[in-house]
């Protein structure tokens, strides 16, 4: 299997084009790089490294690449509620989450979004595995409007 980084470019431009689209950020593919990773890395922050290893097998090589960039594996972080989780993510996006992230509300919507696009790429069983593995407040995280 030769690896062709062209077309994961390609592919990653596309998708980044079209995922800024579906969270209402016009054009702007550097904020939207900047949530998707921020949320991404969280995520691999709250779910076993299991569970993370299982989710990034379904993904394509451009998404992959974001998940594990900077990735260490440590113990989980113990986020129990969406405000806790969102601070997390705001973590992650760093200096720009005030730019980026603005009130719980957006920040959370981003979070929905988020998990409603990257449904294309995992699986339901896969998505009820990380549902099953949330703290109880966090399970909306994963169902709302992604399993069906």
């Amino acid at each position: 299997m030769a690896l062709n980084f062209t077309q994961f470019a390609a592919e990653a431009n596309t998708f980044l084009k079209k995922y800024a689209k579906e969270m209402d950020l016009a054009h702007d593919t550097d904020k939207a790089g900047r949530v998707l990773s921020a949320i991404l890395h969280a995520l691999r922050d709250v779910i076993t490294t299991e569970e993370s290893l299982q989710l990034i097998s379904q993904f394509p090589m451009f998404l992959k690449a974001v998940y594990v960039n900077g990735w260490t594996i440590q113990k989980k972080k113990k986020i129990k509620t969406m405000p806790d989780f969102i601070d997390l993510v705001r973590k992650y996006d760093g200096v720009t989450s005030i730019h980026d992230l603005g009130s719980d509300e957006l920040a959370e919507n981003y979070i929905d979004t988020t998990f409603i696009i990257l449904r294309k790429y995992i699986s339901l069983g896969e998505l009820e595995d990380i549902r099953t593995g949330l703290p109880k407040n966090l399970k909306s995280m994963v169902y709302q409007n992604v399993m069906f």
